[in-house]
């Protein structure tokens, strides 16, 4: 089945007479449009998409069975284009992502005709939290780029090199081994700065007995891979043993745990076996896990409040961490398939503490 037929089946069964797509992950798994401002509004028996002059001839060529709309007219907007299609088509409800549309855009469209707004959550996110084989193949080569990505990176590390200078170099292998070209922000911190959770590559210089933490991924014809690998520069104390080994076991708990069926909260509550009776209970975080496709935090979600329910054809990651403020703190993240035996973890770098 298609990806609009999922969601024309929807609308009919929701009795909704069309759906404005603008969030771009969704324009493009409906659509298979891989550029940007751009929109889509379906009926059941009509598709438009609609852009702007910059990319109509594009869209063209990737959307031929689309009705290709240039919105960017004299006096005119999106939300009046919106509503003359509405009402040309004899629709009067209009589904839409109201986690994604702002006020004033919601407003832009509701103000100009009398098609009646109808909001909705994670409609098209829940299609996509199942992969197709197709999505699996591009999923599977973003995560063996940078799998080996980290295994070149980690023989630039050393004393006095920049965490900026390495996220630099580990995104330039990415693209050398395949990666799309296009922008993605990743993680590299080291020291006592591994203990942020998602902090940002600094001119901080690499010191001999730092952690340095490697949160990252690359995008491979537009879906995403998401890993990361906690590694020492030198000879690692006991305590940095200790905490990356309850880490290690905290990852693997949690992949021993998922198979379809299970909740996001069941999978959370297997991280905490290692560490239910030490001194680092207290230095986890509530939200270990999620899908990846198009967008790197997709459904379902891993986490202490999590009641997504995990199903064979997700592809997700797994990365629970220790954090000490003022110390440093570990995470060791894989990315893999629920399949129907369980976890096929897809990133191939070594779960053991590697010492530089």
């Amino acid at each position: 089945m298609d990806t609009i037929q999922k969601l024309r089946i929807y609308m009919e069964e929701k009795k909704v007479d069309s759906f404005f797509i603008a969030k771009p992950a969704n324009v493009r798994y409906i659509s298979s449009y891989t550029g940007e401002d751009s929109y889509l509004f379906i009926t059941q028996k009509k598709q438009f998409f609609i852009t702007d002059p910059r990319y109509t001839e594009q869209a063209s060529y990737e959307c031929p069975d689309y009705e290709v709309v240039n919105w960017r007219t004299p006096n005119n907007t999106i939300g009046m284009t919106v509503q003359r299609l509405a009402s040309e088509e004899g629709a009067k409800t209009i589904a839409f992502e109201e986690d994604h549309l702002t006020f004033s855009f919601y407003e832009s469209i509701r103000s100009q005709g009398e098609a009646e707004m109808v909001p909705t959550v994670n409609v098209i996110e829940e299609f996509r939290s199942v992969k197709n084989s197709e999505e699996e193949g591009y999923l599977r080569a973003a995560c063996e780029i940078a799998s080996r990505a980290f295994d070149k990176i980690i023989k630039d590390i050393r004393v006095g090199m920049t965490e900026k200078e390495l996220a630099s170099r580990l995104s330039h292998y990415m693209v050398m081994e395949g990666a799309d070209t296009k922008p993605y922000g990743g993680i590299l911190i080291s020291g006592a700065r591994t203990s942020l959770l998602h902090g940002i590559p600094s001119s901080k210089a690499i010191e001999y007995g730092d952690f340095v933490l490697m949160d990252y991924g690359c995008q491979f014809n537009g879906y995403l891979s998401d890993m990361t690998r906690t590694v020492v520069v030198g000879k690692a104390t006991e305590k940095q043993k200790e905490v990356y080994n309850l880490c290690r076991q905290m990852t693997e708990d949690v992949e021993a745990a998922i198979k379809p069926g299970v909740t996001g909260t069941e999978c959370y509550e297997a991280s905490l076996k290692a560490i239910k009776d030490t001194e680092y209970l207290n230095y986890n975080y509530g939200g270990i896990g999620h899908g990846v496709g198009l967008f790197v935090h997709e459904l379902p979600f891993i986490g202490s409040n999590s009641k997504d329910v995990l199903q064979e054809g997700n592809i997700m990651t797994v990365e629970p961490g220790i954090y000490i403020p003022g110390w440093g703190g570990v995470r060791v993240e894989d990315q893999g398939l629920v399949t129907a035996k369980g976890y096929e973890n897809l990133i191939s770098a070594t779960h053991e503490l590697i010492e530089l």
